[in-house]
């Protein structure tokens, strides 16, 4: 999967379900997707927020995105938002220790997200970089570089988002000796917002702000593969 920052809950189930994950960072960036930008609660009503970019292109690969000046707002944002969440303290913590990530590459701040969220719940899931890794791979075809990349994690199950379903045929890789199955995640995955009714599928942050990591660890196994 493409690095986000701090992705909606969906993402971890991936993480947590899989042996490997892979960030798919030498591919190239969308504008206005989730790579840099997510939603939270404010208010009521759910807003974006964003890591700031320096000049981004669609030509550039992710792993090229340079960010823009940090400053306090986003931090500012979040304690608007959530300072009487019952893990207000120990959530905004982890954001500051992500938004502190001495670099002024996007992907950096985005896959230190990703790990911190699941340092924070103990997930024990082992990281790569498809730029690092698996960089030789880099000009297959779609699905023939997931395979090379299945192949060379000796892995005989490869799990996608359920967006990889107009995107990929599982035929094609059970010739290559690999299952192919796509996450879904439940839709019962409901919890107490302050005094709001549900506002589903934030940003990762909402969901920790409200929820034990002994409640999110269980919302992690809502899903069914496909």
């Amino acid at each position: 999967m493409q690095p986000y920052f701090f992705p909606y809950i969906g993402y971890f189930q991936l993480v947590n379900v899989v042996d490997d994950f892979v960030f798919y960072d030498d591919v190239n960036y969308i504008k206005r997707g989730w790579v840099n930008r997510n939603r939270i609660l404010s208010n009521s009503e759910s807003i974006y927020f964003n890591m700031p970019l320096s000049g981004p292109s669609q030509n550039q690969l992710i792993n090229e995105i340079k960010v823009g000046a940090i400053d306090k707002k986003l931090l500012k944002t979040i304690e608007m938002a959530y300072k009487r969440a019952p893990n207000y303290e120990e959530v905004s913590e982890l954001v500051k220790t992500v938004l502190s990530t001495q670099s002024d590459r996007l992907v950096d701040f985005c896959e230190n997200s990703i790990k911190a969220v699941a340092c924070y719940l103990g997930l024990n899931t082992a990281f790569h970089k498809s730029s690092i890794e698996f960089s030789d791979s880099k000009g297959l075809d779609k699905a023939e570089r997931l395979i090379n990349i299945s192949k060379k994690l000796n892995s005989k199950v490869y799990i996608n988002a359920s967006g990889g379903k107009d995107l990929y045929e599982k035929e094609v890789f059970i010739r290559e000796g690999i299952e192919l199955f796509f996450l879904n995640t439940d839709s019962d995955i409901i919890y107490k917002q302050f005094n709001n009714d549900f506002n589903p599928w934030l940003s990762i942050i909402d969901v920790l702000m409200f929820n034990s990591r002994e409640e999110v660890l269980l919302f992690l196994d809502k899903y069914h593969l496909t």
